[in-house]
């Protein structure tokens, strides 16, 4: 059974959610704002956290940069009434996988839900399929129609990142991050040029693409 922490300070909102969660095959865990939730991650393991954006003690944005120091694999779902553009490129820039904005279907929710626990399971897993790419990320091979695809240790982990999470944009700053490991000599120019020679490499993938989100950086969008 899969764990999901809901952090919403409307109570009424709070416990719908959670019970659709449970109706619907999953363990949710209750926090009513961003302190409570942040202990609460750190005494336990979570596969998701739903989060609002405007909470009491600390709002969404700060509970997801604290778990975005420690942790750059859960999924964060974020639920807010700010629909504006600039709202929701801060919330991909400091790690957010995706939005939904109030007031929404709990149907929708579900299935917002099980779309990202999917993608996140594909990150745990060693082969990853998408088109006419295989990918084994334990060989750390690449195959294009049974052809090999040259790819350096590097271009291979970016890929694999980019297709483990379709439609999550990640920017040059979190991937330098991850990728550089804070390299003081790589500067964003160098995310720029590596992007252009996978997507050179990658141009024969016909399951895929990956698109520039101007302003802010890189995600994979299948076809």
């Amino acid at each position: 059974m899969q764990n999901i922490l809901v952090v919403e300070d409307d109570r009424a909102l709070n416990q719908l959610m959670c019970a659709y969660l449970s109706d619907n095959g999953y363990k949710p865990t209750a926090c009513y704002d961003g302190e409570e939730a942040y202990i609460t991650l750190s005494g336990g393991k979570f596969d998701l956290v739903i989060s609002d954006v405007m909470m009491p003690k600390m709002d969404g944005f700060e509970l997801v940069r604290r778990i975005r120091f420690t942790n750059n694999a859960i999924p964060i779902l974020f639920l807010t009434a700010k629909d504006d553009k600039p709202s929701q490129l801060l919330g991909y820039k400091i790690g957010v996988d995706d939005y939904l904005v109030k007031p929404f279907d709990m149907d929708v929710l579900m299935l917002r839900v099980a779309a990202i626990l999917r993608r996140s399971k594909i990150e745990e897993d060693s082969e990853l399929c998408v088109g006419n790419l295989v990918m084994n990320r334990q060989e750390h091979t690449a195959y294009v129609d049974g052809e090999e695809l040259k790819l350096t240790v590097r271009e291979f982990d970016l890929l694999f990142k980019f297709l483990s999470y379709p439609k999550r944009t990640f920017t040059r700053a979190q991937l330098m991050d991850e990728f550089w490991d804070f390299d003081s000599s790589a500067m964003s120019r160098t995310v720029d040029v590596y992007l252009a020679r996978l997507r050179d490499k990658t141009s024969v993938c016909d399951g895929f693409e990956i698109v520039t989100v101007h302003g802010l950086g890189y995600k994979a969008v299948l076809k």
